[in-house]
């Protein structure tokens, strides 16, 4: 698996590698909705968007993780972050994460065409077994997101991990395999051709 950094472009997004520069506009997508305030989920104050880049850039450096920036191809906007993370590059696969996405571009086919290319590049470059999904068991609107997907429920991990404010997760994990791959892309397909018709 050649675990590298890659620019991924569709029609409707473009995901770049993560660079420092990036901080500033990346803090501004999520000051869009203030999207540090939902409490399910983990996304960067504008204060702590620093701090947060160069963690990604760290976990890169270490082969841990290829972090993402997704900017709008209509705009040139930055709207959000996603991730490559707990790769394991002997079965291969990995788990697609660390994904948010400013509030006015949620809904609008970006999500969806960044899991398309996220996943295309998994299953058909790098050769991936299965792409692995994780979230908060009470992050509703992330499950629904997932499983609409087309991955299935593998389970949930309780108690999982400690949150920022000492309470407990229980994490929810979906997955979709390769045998999976061409129905997954061809729904994504179709929901992203129904985003721009």
């Amino acid at each position: 698996m050649a675990f590298e950094p890659v620019t991924l472009a569709g029609d409707v997004v473009t995901l770049e590698p993560l660079r420092r520069e990036h901080v500033s506009a990346l803090a501004t997508a999520a000051a869009d909705g203030r999207l540090w305030e939902l409490w399910y989920t983990s996304v960067p104050t504008r204060e702590g968007m620093a701090a947060d880049v160069d963690a990604r850039l760290a976990l890169q450096d270490a082969g841990a993780m290829l972090p993402f920036t997704v900017r709008r191809n209509d705009t040139g906007a930055v709207v959000g972050a996603t991730t490559y993370c707990n790769v394991d590059v002997e079965t291969p696969r990995l788990e697609i994460g660390y994904t948010w996405t400013a509030a006015s571009a949620q809904r609008s086919g970006v999500n969806t065409e960044s899991k398309l290319l996220l996943l295309g590049h998994a299953f058909e470059v790098l050769g991936c077994l299965a792409v692995e999904f994780r979230t908060h068991w009470h992050n509703t609107q992330s499950r629904t997101a997932i499983a609409a997907l087309g991955a299935k429920q593998d389970g949930v991990l309780r108690n999982h991990r400690r949150q920022p404010d000492g309470s407990l997760r229980d994490t929810v994990v979906f997955s979709i395999t390769d045998a999976e791959w061409p129905a997954v892309r061809n729904r994504l397909r179709h929901r992203l051709a129904r985003h721009q018709a």
